[in-house]
């Protein structure tokens, strides 16, 4: 799905006119219009910005099913050998082998924002982004991932 496709089914699903959505995302009505009709596109802080307003996750915009992603960290994993293991020694099918490795999380005992903390630098490192950078697009696409909202495995 197009992001001028994603946008407009966001706004429908929350029951929001263009100019109640602008309101929302301190822009004016002529920018959520534009980003409907594919003339323009939100920035990437403005798409984190729809994200957390109504709740749905940044891979939304993306056409990478959550799958995809490490449900702790948002890791890519599409390939195998990337995956961690299940206490069993076979394939997890949600987390990375960073994240999780026989059947358990390598970072135990930590919270959200203290794993994000831990590891922003790396996802820092791995994107070509600042440390800050890192540390809101994670704190955006983190509490959508199994781990976090509750579904663990």
């Amino acid at each position: 799905m197009a992001m001028k496709d994603t946008i407009a089914q966001i706004r429908k699903e929350n029951g929001l006119t263009q100019e109640e959505m602008a309101r929302d995302l301190f822009v004016t009505r002529q920018a959520v219009s534009r980003w409907e009709m594919g003339e323009t596109s939100p920035s990437i802080d403005m798409v984190k910005l729809i994200c957390v307003k109504y709740s749905v996750p940044l891979e939304r915009f993306f056409d990478m099913p959550m799958e995809y992603y490490c449900q702790s960290c948002s890791m890519p994993i599409p390939d195998p050998q990337l995956h961690g293991t299940e206490a069993d020694g076979s394939e997890s099918q949600s987390y990375c082998k960073y994240c999780y490795q026989s059947g358990d999380f390598t970072a135990k005992g930590v919270d959200m924002d203290e794993f994000i903390e831990a590891t922003a630098q790396m996802e820092a490192d791995a994107l070509g982004v600042s440390r800050e950078e890192a540390v809101s697009l994670m704190a955006t696409l983190l509490p959508h991932l199994k781990r976090w909202s509750g579904g663990n495995q």
